[in-house]
């Protein structure tokens, strides 16, 4: 059985940067499903999808965490139903 991991990034921008820099994960993540600018102490919530673990941590975060203005990320990987 080959399920896919989905997670949740919990971003931190730069002051005034926040839609830039989801509009460019929009752009170039292509495993994104959604990206919201929320409140509190995190300023933006991604949900991404990928294929397995490696694929998560070597070539999905690795692209969120290099973008302009990104300036700490904070992942929570879903654990999956029974």
């Amino acid at each position: 059985m080959n399920e896919k991991i989905e997670a949740y990034v919990l971003l931190t921008a730069e002051i005034d940067k926040v839609e830039k820099v989801l509009k460019e994960i929009r752009k170039e993540v292509k495993n994104v499903k959604e990206a919201n600018a929320v409140t509190g102490p995190y300023d933006a919530i991604i949900r991404v999808e990928a294929s397995n673990l490696r694929e998560l941590t070597r070539v999905i975060l690795p692209k969120i965490y290099t973008i302009e203005g990104v300036i700490d990320t904070t992942t929570a990987i879903v654990i999956p139903k029974e």
